[in-house]
């Protein structure tokens, strides 16, 4: 019986964890994956490998313990890249004045190790929880989630989920969502030295610029939501001209349209083309929407008054979380992907995504451990008997 977590086993399976390379771009995660199947199957876990693409991999892990609802535990296992600045190897994990560094340390193997010891725990004494536990183990988060995405794309039947992310142990229970059209400004080509013979690209981008910071002020920023804030529309890249001494015939710029729960995204589509239209119009601008950057996806909530969330609240505050929430992520996540196939969810994690990213990305010690229990709590309060 695993009544409580192991925390030198904990360490050890995230020092394992982040010594394995994920970094996305390009991922890799099936080494990552192999190792989680080994660990699952020797409790008892029906394991599966999902490879949706040479390399990247999902892992399912199914553990079946009489009827009842089916509850899910999902974070991802990819990470960012690690970049220069640490003050030790990024892929080795040490541990300094209660805290344990590394890439991944909080976003998000840190989590994924809390999860792993809960599952043990929940294995370990199936008398007090019954249903189906699952540990949803996915691929490319970071960049355009296209791991649960695919997981997605099977029509699990899940009832709620729980992801990991780091929140310091916090309960969310809403996210943000992003869209990130290429917008491409036309302009007419001529020579340097002539630019009266053309029409410079760069200089339409930048009346349409200003058009972009119009709309956001006037309009996007007003749509907002309790959790999570206002929406807002910025540009994060500028791509024009192809020669010194041509005058730019083309000019894409990268739009970052950030939603809200509530916000349609075909809706928020049909938007940017308006303000296209509006440019035109205005300005006798020509410019076109020619492809959309991947992004995690949409937005999403779940209502405070839901199980999940009250589960999520209770284990939370029992564990000495003081402000359990709940509270909205300014970002995104793959909880979207789970409340499209019917779940309700929350996002919990140890860590705090002020150092995700980051160098000497660091998780507490004491709040990765407290993760397993707060996990294994919410897992019992939805699978009870």
């Amino acid at each position: 019986m695993f009544s409580s977590p192991d925390v030198a086993r904990m360490k050890q399976e995230l020092a394992r964890l982040i010594a394995i390379d994920t970094q996305n771009p390009p991922g890799r995660e099936a080494p990552a994956a192999q190792y989680l199947h080994e660990l699952l199957a020797s409790e008892g876990f029906d394991v599966l490998e999902q490879e949706y693409k040479p390399g990247r991999v999902n892992v399912v892990a199914r553990l079946e313990n009489g009827p009842g609802p089916v509850f899910a535990f999902n974070t991802h296992m990819d990470v960012v890249p690690a970049g220069d600045g640490w003050s030790s190897d990024p892929f080795a994990l040490a541990e300094r004045d209660g805290r344990l560094y590394g890439r991944g340390a909080c976003d998000c193997k840190g989590p994924l190790a809390a999860m792993l010891e809960a599952m043990r725990m929940l294995a370990g004494d199936r008398t007090a929880w019954s249903g189906t536990l699952l540990g949803v183990f996915a691929a490319d988060e970071e960049i355009a989630s296209e791991g649960a995405r695919f997981y997605a794309a099977g029509h699990p039947r899940i009832d709620a989920a729980v992801i990991g992310e780091p929140t310091s142990n916090a309960v969310f229970s809403a996210h943000k969502g992003s869209l990130r059209p290429i917008v491409r400004v036309s302009g007419v080509s001529a020579h340097s030295g002539t630019p009266h013979l053309g029409e410079n690209a760069i200089y339409r981008a930048g009346e349409l610029l200003g058009l972009v910071a119009e709309h956001h002020d006037k309009v996007v920023r007003h749509r907002s939501h309790p959790l999570v804030g206002a929406a807002s529309l910025t540009v994060t890249r500028i791509n024009g001209g192809h020669a010194d001494n041509v005058l730019p015939g083309a000019c894409d710029l990268l739009f970052d349209r950030r939603m809200v729960p509530g916000e349609d995204e075909e809706a928020v589509k049909r938007g940017i083309e308006e303000l296209l239209v509006a440019a035109r119009e205005r300005f006798g601008l020509r410019a076109e929407v020619v492809d959309y950057k991947a992004t995690t996806g949409g937005a999403t909530e779940t209502a405070s008054d839901s199980s999940i969330v009250q589960a999520s609240l209770a284990a939370s505050r029992a564990n000495g979380v003081t402000k359990p929430g709940p509270f909205g992520f300014q970002g995104a996540c793959d909880l979207v992907h789970f409340t499209g196939v019917g779940a309700q969810g929350t996002v919990i994690g140890p860590g705090d995504l002020a150092v995700a990213h980051k160098p000497d990305e660091f998780v507490p010690v004491d709040e990765f451990v407290t993760a397993s229990l707060i996990y294994r709590d919410v897992a019992r309060a939805m699978l009870r008997n």
